[in-house]
C-alpha cells in the first residue's frame, strides 16, 4: 500500500514539484473515525449515469476509465490542488524533489479556464524568455488551452529537451497577445545562491525548497561570513519567484533565524489546521540563531507561493524580519496523499497552514512590510540617449557646486543593484539602516 503523507504543495508544475510534509504516526483512537453512508439514492444516480454512457456512448469505453474519470472528475471540483494520482503521477510524486526535471522550468495554475504562471522558476528556459508571474497561458503551440485540465495543458508543455514549444500568451498591461518560443531543457536547479554585498552583508536567493536547502544555506552563510571577516552585519534573504517546496526544508530555515522569545519560550514557525487525524501540527524553533540577531530583509514578489510563504510569515510575526517587495501568491493550504490501492491515490486538501499570529494566507498571501514594485531605473548611458535639454552641468570645465564635491558617493554594489534590481537595492538600503541601529 502506499503511505499516507501529507503535501504542501506549490501547485502543479511543468516539471512537478511537490512538498513532503514529514507524517506523524495516528494512534489508535484517532483512526478510529465514524464512517458517512452515501445515500442510495446517490449510488442508485451513479450508477446509472456509468449505465447509460456504457451503453449509448458514441465508442465502446472501459469501467476503468470510467471510474478513473469519475474520481477525477470529483477531485478537479473540489480546488485547484487535489487531484486523482495515476500510477505515474504517483512515481513522479515520489521523485520530483531530487532538484532534476525536464522541461521549461515554469510553475501553473488553472484559473478560468486558462493556464496562469504561477511563477518562472530561476535559470530556466521560461525565465530565460521573459515568462512573468501572473502571465496567462492562452495556446500551446496550434492549440488553445481552453476546455483543457491542466494535468493535460502541462503534458503538452513537456517534450524531450532541446525540443521547441510555442507559447501564446496574455499579460496584464499588454494590448496584443505575446508569443514565446521556449526551447525545453533537462533542468538542474541549484536552489541556494548566493553573495557578499559590500563586504559586510550577505545575500543569499533560495529559488526552492529541496532536500539539502537548509543545510546549503547554512553552508552559504558560513562562506559569507568567513568572506565577511568573521561576522556579518546583516542578511537580504530573496524568496522572489520561489514556488515552494518540501515544507519540512522550510521550516529548517526558518528555525536558522529564530530563537526563543523574551520570555525564553521557542519561537512557533507554523501550524497547520484540519479534519484529517495527524494534520494538525505545530513547528517550533530551536535554540540559537545562525545570524547572532543581525538583521534581515526578506524578498517576496507575487511568485513567492507555498513553502516560501511560511517562511516569510514565520519571520514577519516573530519581528525577525522586515519583507519587502510585493505581495506573495497565496497559497495556504496542505495537501494529503490518501492510497486508493497499491498503484493508485488521491492528493486531497485536508488543512490550511497558519502564521505564528494565527494569520491564514490562503488566497491573500503576505503582505510586505515596505512595498517596493519591480521596476527599472535608467542608466547614465540610457539617460543620454534621450535629449532632455543644455544646461551650465554639460559644459566642459564647469565650476563644481560645493554640495556636488561632497556628495556621498554610493558604494560599486549600489550603482549596479539600482539599475539592476532595484528591488535587492532598496532591500540593502533598508538593511544597512537596521545594521546600524542593531550596533
Amino acid at each position: 500500500m502506499l503511505s499516507k503523507k501529507l503535501y504542501c504543495s506549490a501547485l502543479i508544475t511543468v516539471f512537478a514539484i511537490f512538498s513532503l510534509f514529514p507524517t506523524q504516526a495516528l494512534s489508535e483512537e484517532e483512526n478510529t473515525q465514524p464512517t458517512q453512508r452515501v445515500p442510495m439514492e446517490d449510488v442508485q444516480r451513479f450508477s446509472n449515469a456509468i449505465s447509460e454512457i456504457k451503453k449509448y456512448y458514441v465508442k465502446p469505453i472501459s469501467d476503468k476509465e470510467l471510474f478513473d474519470n469519475a474520481i477525477r472528475g470529483m477531485l478537479n471540483g473540489l480546488d485547484p490542488h487535489s487531484s486523482y494520482l495515476d500510477e505515474e503521477d504517483f512515481k513522479e510524486l515520489q521523485t520530483a524533489t531530487n532538484g532534476e526535471f525536464g522541461g521549461l522550468g515554469i510553475e501553473v495554475t488553472m484559473e478560468d479556464g486558462v493556464v496562469k504562471v504561477v511563477t518562472p522558476l530561476i535559470d530556466t528556459p521560461a525565465f530565460k524568455a521573459g515568462i512573468k508571474a501572473g502571465d496567462y497561458i492562452i495556446k500551446l503551440g496550434a492549440k488553445s488551452v481552453q476546455g483543457l485540465e491542466l494535468k493535460d495543458a502541462v503534458n503538452l508543455m513537456r517534450g524531450k529537451p532541446g525540443s521547441t514549444i510555442d507559447l501564446t500568451i496574455l499579460r496584464k498591461g499588454q494590448s496584443k497577445p505575446l508569443n514565446f518560443t521556449l526551447v525545453r531543457e533537462k533542468i538542474m536547479i541549484k536552489s541556494v545562491k548566493s553573495k557578499l554585498l559590500d563586504n559586510k552583508y550577505g545575500y543569499v536567493r533560495l529559488s526552492q525548497f529541496q532536500v539539502l536547502t537548509d543545510k546549503d544555506m547554512e553552508q552559504a552563510i558560513a562562506q559569507l561570513k568567513q568572506q565577511a571577516g568573521g561576522q556579518l552585519r546583516g542578511l537580504v534573504l530573496d524568496l522572489r519567484n520561489n514556488p515552494g517546496g518540501l515544507l519540512d526544508s522550510a521550516i529548517q530555515v526558518s528555525d536558522a533565524f529564530l530563537d526563543k522569545d523574551k520570555k525564553g519560550n521557542a519561537e512557533m514557525i507554523v501550524y497547520t489546521q484540519g479534519r484529517l487525524p495527524g494534520s494538525k501540527f505545530t513547528a517550533m524553533a530551536n535554540p540559537g540563531d545562525i545570524l547572532d540577531n543581525a538583521p534581515i530583509v526578506v524578498l517576496i514578489n507575487n511568485g513567492s507561493a507555498s513553502a516560501s510563504e511560511i517562511v516569510a510569515g514565520a519571520l514577519k510575526d516573530n519581528k525577525r524580519a522586515i519583507i519587502l517587495g510585493t505581495r506573495s501568491f497565496g497559497k495556504g493550504s496542505v495537501q494529503t496523499v490518501l492510497p486508493l490501492d497499491n498503484k493508485r491515490g488521491i492528493k486531497l486538501t485536508t488543512a490550511l497552514y497558519f502564521t505564528p499570529a494565527g494569520t491564514s494566507i490562503q488566497a491573500k498571501g503576505i503582505t510586505p512590510d515596505i512595498v517596493v514594485e519591480e521596476v527599472t531605473v535608467p542608466t547614465e548611458n540610457d539617460s543620454k540617449k534621450s535629449f532632455s535639454g543644455f544646461a551650465e552641468a554639460d559644459l566642459n570645465g564647469h565650476i563644481l557646486n560645493k554640495s556636488e564635491q561632497k556628495s556621498a558617493k554610493t558604494t560599486s554594489d549600489e550603482q549596479n543593484l539600482i539599475h539592476e534590481d532595484y528591488q535587492l537595492y532598496a532591500a540593502l538600503t533598508i538593511l544597512k539602516g537596521l545594521a546600524v541601529a542593531h550596533q
